[in-house]
């Protein structure tokens, strides 16, 4: 009886050995996933047992239970984070589960260009259908009031930049986040201002540096143009710049300036109003914070595109060498239009 005994204990260890080698080469063999990476989403309350039964279905994983089992032994079942996840080939059920547990969703990005409106980044929003959707259809006092800052009119406070985010962030998540950087990189600028500058707060200058970035693309113009703007606000001239008249326009605008547009009063009128608008037009990049703040002063009072192709501009101090430059320009642009 006793040998008995001793031969089935035998036999036990064995088989438990056995079986322990196994689940460790189990634990290390690969997923059959193939040669391409591929992706797996899980949802927000599913439990471990489903997202195991889903490789299964799709062929992946073998033994779906023990990767359950593997997971209430490590505790790492308590862990495993919803999201979509990226499966590299040649991962193993150990590792896939440490990839659960850590969180490493696979991550989307999103971004907010340097000049857009406030409209266009509502539009952008709504268009990522990876984001979950909480502003569409709320007024923009709405959003703001839900960001924090009620009555406050949201334009040029969100940074342009690009974004990551989890499949399921919220819109309003996003527009946190580059509501945050703005101001941090609004009052990085304007710690670093200019002495002397005619622009009384971080505000003002985000206003002038929404003109600026609308102005040019051109990098290295930026601090030259937001020179002809300080300038002129030095001397009491109206800014008479283009950009803040369309923005008044708003969505109506055609494409077409008219003479009759810039002759019609409004608050974003910088040929019949002096100083600056009452909000910013745009969102401005750290380079055209940079470049109201940091402005490059040259006595310049005037600018006018070259009409090269290269979105430069021709830069004048007085009336009489602007004039010549707008006709050089408008020459330019009749010999263009001639040879089309």
């Amino acid at each position: 009886m006793k040998r008995t005994l001793l031969v089935i204990a035998v036999l036990v260890l064995l088989v438990g050995a056995a079986a322990s080698v196994a689940f460790r080469h189990w634990l290390a063999e690969p997923l059959t996933t193939g040669a391409a990476p591929v992706e797996i989403e899980i949802p927000r309350g599913q439990p471990l047992r489903a997202t195991a039964r889903e490789l299964a279905k799709r062929g992946w994983l073998d033994h779906p239970r023990l990767l359950v089992a593997y997971a209430r032994l490590t505790g790492a079942d308590g862990r495993v984070r919803a999201g979509e996840y990226r499966i590299q080939p040649g991962t193993t059920p150990a590792e896939l589960l440490q990839q659960f547990a850590s969180g490493a969703v696979l991550q989307h990005s999103l971004t907010i260009v340097e000049g857009w409106n406030f409209r266009d980044l509502r539009r952008a929003l709504e268009r990522e259908g990876r984001l979950e959707q909480t502003l569409r259809g709320r007024e923009d006092a709405e959003v703001m009031r839900l960001l924090g800052e009620p009555g406050q009119h949201p334009e040029g406070l969100f940074f342009p930049d690009t974004y990551l985010f989890d499949k399921g962030t919220g819109d309003l998540e996003i527009l946190r986040q580059a509501r945050t950087r703005m101001k941090s990189e609004l009052a990085a600028a304007w710690n670093d201002r200019a002495d002397d500058l005619p622009i009384a707060t971080p505000y003002e200058a985000l206003i002038l540096a929404s003109i600026v970035e609308k102005e040019t693309a051109l990098a290295e113009e930026r601090a030259r143009i937001g020179g002809v703007f300080v300038e002129r606000l030095r001397l009491g001239m109206r800014l008479q710049t283009d950009p803040t008249v369309i923005y008044g326009i708003g969505p109506k605008f055609d494409g077409n300036l008219r003479r009759s547009d810039l002759e019609r009063d409004g608050p974003y009128n910088t040929y019949v109003r002096a100083g600056l608008p009452p909000t910013p037009i745009a969102l401005p990049g750290a380079g055209a914070l940079r470049a109201a703040v940091q402005p490059d002063e040259r006595g310049e009072l005037y600018f006018v595109a070259t009409g090269l192709g290269d979105g430069s501009h021709k830069f004048s101090k007085t009336h009489g060498e602007h004039e010549r430059a707008v006709a050089e320009y408008l020459g330019r642009l009749r010999h263009q239009n001639r040879g089309r």
